[in-house]
C-alpha cells in the first residue's frame, strides 16, 4: 500500500493506493493521526487507486471519523470509490455514515 497526503487551503487529501488491511492498516492510522496532531480535521480520502478494503481498514476511517467529527472540529469524507469498494461500505452500512463523492475535486469543495 502507498500513502500520498496532499494539504490544501481548506482540507488535507489523503490517496491510498493498494489494498487496505491489517497489515497496512497502522500504516494509514498513523498518516490521520499526523494530520489530525497538527489540528487539520477536514480529511478527503482518495480511493481511486484502492483495490481492497478489510474490515480493519474500515475501523480506522470510523476511528478518524469520530475524531474529526468531535466538537464540530470537521469531518472525513470519502471521494473516487470504485464500485466493488462501494459495495463493501455498502454492505456493512457505512453509505449513511460516510459523505461520499463522486471524485476529489467534488469533495474538496464540499468544505
Amino acid at each position: 500500500m502507498e500513502i500520498i497526503s496532499s494539504q490544501f487551503k481548506h482540507c488535507d487529501v489523503v490517496k491510498v493506493i493498494g489494498r487496505l488491511d491489517s497489515s497496512t492498516a497502522p500504516a494509514l492510522i498513523d498518516q490521520l493521526n499526523k494530520i489530525t496532531d497538527e489540528n487539520r480535521y477536514k480529511i478527503v480520502m482518495d480511493f481511486s487507486e484502492l483495490t481492497f478494503i478489510s474490515s480493519a481498514g474500515l475501523r480506522v476511517l470510523i476511528s478518524t471519523l469520530k475524531n474529526c467529527k468531535r466538537y464540530n472540529r470537521g469531518e472525513l469524507v470519502l471521494a473516487s470509490l470504485a464500485p466493488n469498494i462501494l459495495s463493501v461500505f455498502d454492505l456493512a452500512g457505512f453509505t449513511v455514515i460516510f459523505k461520499i463523492f463522486p471524485d476529489v475535486l467534488a469533495a474538496v469543495g464540499a468544505f
